[in-house]
């Protein structure tokens, strides 16, 4: 049994890790909150399921058989797909 500072240490490694994953995972500058809010909520969202799959596939081994991985990637497209959307509504105005 691991002692309470070492669980504390390996949860914080955890959230940190989590935090730049989903800080890290699109590399498409976020669409602007003030101009689009339900656009960038939806990628706040994204960048959540990002980083769950990823404490998914570390919980798992990451022995998904590639599915998870395959998610992320279609997540990612999705994030980039809404910041081409934001653009775009831009023009319009």
């Amino acid at each position: 049994m691991k002692s309470l500072p070492a669980r504390i240490v390996i949860v914080s490694f955890v959230l940190i890790g989590l935090i730049y994953i989903g800080s890290n995972v699109v590399n498409a500058v976020n669409v602007n909150p003030a101009r689009h809010p339900h656009l960038a909520d939806a990628q706040k969202h994204i960048e959540i399921a990002i980083a769950e799959l990823s404490e998914a596939q570390r919980l798992n081994d990451f022995d998904m058989q590639g599915h998870a991985a395959e998610a992320k990637k279609l997540l990612e497209q999705a994030y980039n797909q809404i910041k081409l959307s934001a653009e775009a509504a831009n023009v319009k105005r």
